[in-house]
């Protein structure tokens, strides 16, 4: 079934540009001509899920194989789901609008623990029932998750998903989807197809499996694995060049990934274990990759990925090479993730570019000592020299990370969170210059499993006493300010990320209680009474209480709160391991997850902790022996850096343009659901791919001499607009349309340019009125003289004025009758709907007749001289707005 989307898409539904697809890059493939169709969900809301760099990466790559349909779909936001359930309408991939029944496949990316509410909400709009055991009844598709939390513990979600993917998707959807369709081809049972899909490396088909009293997990049958294998595979730049969304989104600009794992060996640090081995990509790869990638999206930014990017030695070469080759293109570059020991002013030069993006650099401790414990590999003065670099090259604000909660942690420790940042403050100080301002985050440490620290607890009261001692201390710092992580989000993330299968019932309960969209602040309140509740309801509080009063342990489940049994206590002083040794020989539900990293390692390295002993990065130094690199997983590989090319300067200064073309153009379709912001970035990526000489305008931030003549109201469509382009270089105006309009979508069509004087008024000062097409309802029936009778009174008044206020709040009064110039009645439907044209004022001082305005007219007109209740009440059902006349014309 294909879903009318307008139909959904009314005005009052948020941002509805996130669910109309046809974005540049989008894949469109026939249904019926390929063999297996998936769709691919990041479950968060659009701008959030489809900057997703692997989220993308997928789609591109599944879309790539023969015979391979990939879909996308997003979560909801909440004004859509309630009309989707009000409306009965299923939940739909964007691409297709087809409903998610209908596909073979859908993957979800699982990339936090608190997400899973979200599938389920995904789920119940699909009309997908959530367990296997159910799915197994009925001809559903097969429900998976991949993602960073499906990989490390997927116990507590198994009960929702037919299979896990663990590890780099890139190689193992392909072979998921030829044994796919395979069993379409051969019409094998469900059971059959699982049982296929169980012999690739990296899958986990959960319902073959089962827990045992010890609290590990075995197969239920011969023919599955022990373990099963996380799977790796390397970078693909060439598939990042993906989706460019239609409105603004949290990534916003082109990302490559440039290094894929990570070695520093951090112990709390679970993506760090996770992604072994390190794989550097080739440089000249990047860049040819981000060539391609800006010239194909028209981004005006790029960010380089990867979970250190200054552990990818070539990246001053890379950086300064695309500076070399883009600067013209007036394209920022922005590092999201960066070692500050490995900060200079080589790496400095990069993110300065255009224009100067943040500076963010994770110490996670405040003292030597727990910065050893936890093995960052960061010395006091590496600290200093990264950030003194940074204040040196003109940076006045930098954002620090920290961790409280850590293995053996002091109030010491947490009291020197605060000296270091004094201290940092005191040694970057320049006389005449303002104070090094810092930006903190604070964070809750919460343990991971498949890392050293996955035994480790800490209460809630530990958390909220050291966050009041770190307020206590920065209420008397200047220049700083502190971010705290919410305690109870970390008390549910470690109860979820640390859970076995009895934590299946808990997630679909909180579902039910109102859980969902966790991660945000708004929604901590309601989400966390859903979660309390929802283990309460299981009969599991105490093993919440285990998190929340830090006595978190590994022994089997069925043993009560009130066990004598030893537990792993959290202790702000250093205990031996050796007193625990039992305890660390237990069984932990994700044991059977081989990730390649050695659990007797993962113990060495605790004891190793506790005697704040380092380990070297192997990626550089000696193998630390963690049992990664072989078969299995690959190898490191450490690209040996090109020589840094010398940075071109060029003449920097603002080209003057020398032509101003004036364009008309429209808004028509679903391209009316777009924002006139989103519409203005569009066509400056429009005109960046179309490679026209648009001047920039001077200053910090130079923007493009883009100049719209008005803005349009989100919703509203239009076959008459204007705007004003400025050139560097003399362009012929059917020349600059042909350019853009294949740049553009086919609902925004360019209809004529002409040139106009340089020197002359833009557009937007020339603008003086405005025709609109609107269709009206009323809400009682109307006949066609009704409607032309209400004209024309409103035609005869002199003065209509309605009563309204300034932004500063004064009174104002509009005689709305003196900014109407034309009105008539073009047409009546069957439904009793009006079709109405008018000519307005349309001046950017703020004089216009908006289309709200001519409701207001004829309510006036229809209610006579008495306000009677009982008066018709009228709404606009649709707006067009036909042309923009300027003062010349």
């Amino acid at each position: 079934m294909v879903i009318a989307i307008d139909e959904l898409l009314t005005p009052d539904i948020h941002k509805p540009a996130r669910y109309i697809g046809k974005e540049l890059g989008a894949a469109y493939k026939s249904w019926s001509e390929t063999s297996v169709h998936w769709v691919l969900s990041y479950p968060e809301l659009y701008e959030l899920g489809s900057s997703n760099l692997g989220h993308q990466i997928l789609y591109n790559i599944i879309n790539a194989q023969p015979r391979q349909l990939c879909d996308r779909t997003y979560l909801p936001g909440p004004d859509l789901s309630a009309k989707l359930r009000e409306t009965q309408t299923p939940l739909f991939a964007l691409e297709s609008r087809r409903t998610l029944q209908e596909f073979d496949i859908i993957g979800f990316s699982l990339s936090y623990e608190l997400g899973a509410t979200n599938i389920l909400e995904m789920l119940d709009l699909a009309r997908i029932p959530f367990t296997w055991e159910e799915r197994n009844q009925g001809d559903f598709p097969l429900i998976f998750a991949g993602g960073q939390t499906a990989t490390s513990n997927p116990e507590p979600y198994s009960q929702f998903f037919d299979f896990m993917a663990l590890g780099d998707g890139e190689e193992l959807l392909t072979e998921i989807g030829l044994i796919v369709e395979e069993s379409l081809n051969n019409t094998l049972s469900r059971l059959d197809l699982l049982l296929d899909l169980a012999q690739i490396p990296g899958v986990y088909v959960p319902q073959f499996y089962q827990p045992m009293p010890d609290g590990s997990v075995v197969p239920l049958r011969d023919d599955v694995p022990d373990r099963i294998l996380r799977r790796t595979a390397p970078p693909m730049p060439a598939y990042s060049v993906a989706l460019v969304p239609y409105i603004e989104t949290i990534h916003d600009r082109l990302t490559m990934e440039i290094r894929r794992g990570c070695t520093r060996g951090c112990r709390f640090c679970q993506p760090g274990m996770l992604t072994r081995p390190a794989r550097d990509v080739d440089p000249d790869e990047v860049i040819e990759a981000i060539e391609q990638g800006i010239q194909t999206t028209g981004y005006n930014e790029i960010s380089l990925l990867s979970l250190s990017c200054s552990d990818y030695l070539a990246l001053p070469a890379v950086g300064l090479e695309l500076r070399n080759r883009l600067q013209e293109r007036k394209i920022a570059l922005s590092l999201p993730s960066q070692r500050v020991d490995r900060f200079d002013e080589n790496i400095g030069n990069l993110v300065g570019g255009t224009r100067k993006s943040s500076l963010t650099f994770a110490p996670e401790a405040g003292t030597q000592r727990m910065r050893d414990i936890i093995n960052k590999g960061l010395t006091n003065e590496e600290l200093l020299r990264g950030v003194k670099s940074a204040y040196d090259q003109g940076w006045d604000r930098v954002k620090l990370y920290f961790m409280i909660g850590l293995p053996g942690e002091t109030d010491a420790d947490v009291l020197g969170i605060a000296e270091t940042v004094h201290w940092l403050q005191q040694e970057c100080y320049t006389r005449g210059r303002k104070r090094l301002g810092v930006t903190l985050t604070i964070s809750n440490f919460t343990p991971k499993p498949h890392t050293p620290f996955q035994w480790h607890s800490v209460s809630t009261a530990e958390f909220a006493r050291k966050q009041d001692l770190l307020r206590e201390e920065f209420r008397q710092m200047r220049g700083v300010k502190a971010h705290f992580t919410d305690i109870r989000l970390s008390a549910m993330e470690d109860f979820l990320s640390r859970g076995d299968r009895q934590l299946g019932p808990v997630i679909l309960e909180a579902w039910k209680r109102g859980a969902g969209m966790d991660a945000w602040w708004e929604s901590l309140d309601t989400a966390y009474n859903a979660w309390e509740e929802a283990i309460e309801q299981a009969g599991l509080t105490w093993k919440y209480r285990q998190i929340t009063e830090g006595t978190w342990h590994a022994l089997p489940d069925h043993l009560s709160e009130n066990s004598s049994s030893p537990r792993l206590r959290s202790s702000p002083r250093l205990r031996s391991v050796n007193a625990s040794e039992s305890l660390l020989e237990q069984p932990l539900p994700w044991d059977h997850i081989d990730t390649g990293i050695s659990k007797t390692w993962l113990k060495d390295d605790l004891k190793r902790a506790l005697e704040a002993t380092t380990v070297p990065d192997c990626s550089f130094e000696s193998c630390s022996h963690c049992g990664v690199c072989g078969t299995n997983f690959g190898h490191n590989i450490v690209v040996t850096p090109p020589p840094i090319p010398t940075l071109e300067v060029r003449d920097n200064t603002k080209v003057p343009p020398v032509q101003r073309l004036r364009v008309k153009w429209g808004k028509q379709g679903e391209m009316g659901q777009i924002s006139h912001l989103d519409w203005l970035r569009l066509l400056d990526r429009a005109v960046r791919r179309a490679g026209l000489p648009v001047a920039y305008s001077g200053g910090y931030h130079p923007g493009p001499r883009i100049m719209v003549a008005s803005a349009l109201s989100l919703g509203i469509t239009s076959s008459g607009e204007l705007v004003d382009f400025e050139l560097t270089q003399p362009v012929a105006p059917e020349d600059f349309l042909q350019r853009l309009r294949a740049q553009l979508p086919a609902e925004c069509p360019l209809y004529e340019a002409i040139e106009v004087p340089l020197k002359g008024k833009s557009s937007a000062k020339l603008l003086e009125r405005a025709e609109y097409q609107i269709i009206l309802e009323c809400s009682v029936a109307v006949i066609s003289q009704e409607w032309q009778d209400w004209i024309q009174a409103i035609l005869d008044r002199e003065e209509i004025i309605k009563e309204g206020k300034t932004k500063s709040g004064k009174p104002k009064r509009v005689n709305l009758r003196e900014q109407l110039f034309e009105l008539e009645l073009e047409s009546v439907s069957a439904e009793g709907l009006a079709q109405v044209r008018y000519l307005g004022s349309c001046r950017n001082d703020g004089t216009l007749l908006r289309p709200m305005d001519v409701v207001y007219l004829f309510g006036f007109i229809s209610r006579g001289s008495e306000n009677s209740s009982d008066s018709p009440e009228f709404s606009v059902r649709h707006t067009h707005r036909k042309q923009l006349i300027l003062l010349d014309e």
